[in-house]
């Protein structure tokens, strides 16, 4: 009886053992890692690629060019003024009658950064699209999901459904050196898998790219010589690592094409913006809430500064991050938590690899003195914490108001894609009984990414249109709609 006893409690303990260890384990993994972190944990698998006495071409070139796709977006119709104008026999080669109401096509480059299928590409490269194809360097094909995107950064976020893909691992491009060798690969006028090489000619461009259209833009460039030409854009600038260290994304060109230097997104930026966009669906920002410029001559003469070193502070915002950790007009930065900072481009970017509530240490220099200042970041919107609501988006047409799936919510649905009716008064979707909380997925074949997507497909059309989506339970279902037009 004791020996079965003893057994038998062994067996609880073990029990209990495995058990909590199991608890552990599956606790650790419902943590989300980040992209960085689950590399090192696959990169075993793959081939690590050597330095070869600082640079070999050939290896870097095997390694990166199977991770690297080919991305084919289609975009609706472009809105035209123009009167219709009807060549039913094709008598004149006028290409309005060609492409009157037929979708546009658009080209460029992505980067897989995990082997399950996630790949890193351009915001402009997708921008506006219905339907978005990528191609491996394999030449499989598939449609893929939008998992968000950042117009401040210029970067987005895909997924595709497949695993045991090639992936680039992530490099350090604060390290990069000017006059180091770097790869760029990519699908340059459709020229699929092409490579070109040249050397990194400075760092922290800010060439007011993206800043004309946000005032929350990062541009902190990596500058290089390696030739870009459109379709480059959203692929790999790679070092002789192996390791990926930019998305390339611009060129310097009076014509569109290469004439001499083109710019990447460095990937310590990249990082952060996609981690985000995976876990939120949206980039979640942190501001420090003050105006900043760049030290010049000029500006040093003017102000009575004897360093021309930092970046200067001309304004606080009010009731911001910095004003409440009590830095003030005319302060100027040094350091961000230790790192050097002497471009405004430069300060931007170690600020874009915080969240909001996160502490900073920054170093200042006040009346010639050093200081430092504990500073908690704020969001746009002036909170300390990260909100996980998903900006909706709303907009309306036919009658319903349409918004924004968060990231969680299409996995929770099993749908790629698709925007849902919040709201529904009277039209055509009301009078077929389309219920409030549909999911659209596709309006007339065509994949729905966002409200912009539902609105711009519905508009203009006529006739017949056929919706495609989910219910609030996940049940497929479709409803044909007729559209009038006033004649």
């Amino acid at each position: 009886m004791k020996k079965v006893l003893g057994i038998l409690a062994i067996a609880f303990v073990g029990g209990a053992v495995a058990l909590g260890l199991n608890h552990y384990f599956f606790k650790q993994e419902a943590i989300p890692q980040t992209f960085e972190e689950q590399q090192k944990v696959h990169f075993t698998n793959q081939q690590e690629v050597k330095d070869n006495v600082g640079f070999d071409f050939v290896s870097v070139s095997e390694h990166a060019t199977p991770t690297v796709v080919h991305i084919k977006t289609t975009m609706a119709a472009a809105q035209s003024d123009m009167p219709e104008i009807y060549d039913p026999f094709g008598f004149f080669d006028d290409p309005r009658f060609r492409q009157r109401n037929q979708p546009r096509q658009g080209s460029g480059s992505g980067v897989i950064i995990m082997n399950n299928g996630y790949i890193a590409t351009n915001n402009h490269v997708i921008e506006d699209a219905t339907k978005i194809e990528v191609i491996l360097n394999d030449k499989r094909s598939y449609d893929a999901e939008l998992v968000g995107r950042d117009p401040e950064t210029d970067l987005a976020l895909l997924k595709i459904e497949e695993n045991e893909l090639p992936f680039l691992n992530f490099g350090n491009s604060d390290n990069l050196k000017v006059g180091e060798w770097v790869i760029a690969v990519g699908n340059p006028f459709n020229l699929t898998s092409t490579v070109t090489a040249g050397i990194v000619s400075a760092k922290g461009r800010n060439i007011n790219l993206l800043r004309q259209n946000s005032e929350y833009a990062i541009e902190n460039f990596i500058q290089t010589d390696a030739a870009v030409n459109p379709g480059n854009s959203g692929g790999a600038l790679v070092n002789t690592r192996g390791e990926l260290i930019g998305v390339n994304t611009a060129i310097a060109s009076q014509t569109g094409s290469y004439a001499g230097y083109s710019f990447a997104v460095p990937v310590n930026i990249a990082k952060k913006i996609l981690d985000d966009l995976r876990k939120y669906g949206e980039v979640k920002r942190a501001i420090l809430g003050v105006r900043i410029q760049d030290i010049t001559a000029d500006l040093a003469a003017d102000k009575g500064i004897k360093e021309i070193e930092g970046v200067y502070i001309p304004e606080v915002v009010s009731n911001g991050a910095a004003d409440k950790a009590g830095i003030k007009a005319d302060d100027i930065i040094l350091k961000i938590d230790g790192e050097a900072v002497n471009k405004a481009s430069e300060l931007q970017e170690e600020i874009s690899k915080y969240h909001p509530g996160d502490d900073v240490m920054v170093t200042l220099r006040r009346d010639g003195k050093l200081i430092e200042k504990q500073v908690k970041l704020l969001s746009k919107d002036g909170k300390k914490e990260i909100s996980i609501e998903t900006d909706r988006e709303e907009k309306v047409a036919l009658g319903a108001t349409f918004e924004n799936l968060g990231h969680q919510e299409k996995m929770d649905l099993e749908v790629r894609n698709g925007v849902r009716i919040k709201k529904l008064k009277s039209g055509p979707l009301k009078d077929k009984d389309v219920p409030e909380g549909f999911v659209i997925t596709k309006i007339d074949k065509q994949p729905v990414y966002t409200t912009k997507d539902a609105v711009s497909l519905l508009e203009g059309k006529s006739g017949s249109v056929l919706i495609d989506g989910v219910h609030s339970n996940g049940e497929e279902d479709s409803f044909a709609i007729r559209i009038e037009t006033d004649s």
